[in-house]
């Protein structure tokens, strides 16, 4: 598998598990068709068609590409980590219960730990 190189900021939040400022991410009011993918290994996490707006001032998805994103209970059992499941990379939280859409699941995802390939048409 090859990595991207990435930024020193780009490592602190993959890498080391970091979190971006909230409203800071250029994906956060960001709506687009296509996929989003993984930073760091270009693997593909996202469809824009689960991404909806939550206030949080991070990207909000409710729903994954099937078998992309591994679940992690942080060490602290207070959260649910969420990382690529092809190269590990960090890329926030999932939240259940909250009702912001009808899924009823909510991955809170740092812009940075993200690229995105626009759909063609």
């Amino acid at each position: 598998m090859v990595l991207n190189n990435l930024t020193k900021e780009e490592t602190r939040v993959i890498e080391h598990k970091g979190t971006e400022a909230p409203y800071s991410g250029k994906f956060n009011d960001f709506n687009e068709d296509g996929v989003f993918t993984c930073r760091r290994c270009n693997a593909s996490l996202y469809n824009s068609k689960s991404k909806f707006s939550s206030g949080c001032g991070w990207p909000s998805f409710d729903d994954e590409i099937k078998g992309a994103i591994e679940h992690t209970q942080d060490a602290d059992g207070m959260r649910v980590e969420i990382t690529c499941k092809a190269c590990g990379g960090h890329l926030g939280h999932v939240f259940k219960g909250e009702g912001f859409t009808e899924k009823n699941i909510r991955h809170c995802v740092n812009s940075i730990s993200l690229d995105f390939i626009k759909e063609k048409k």
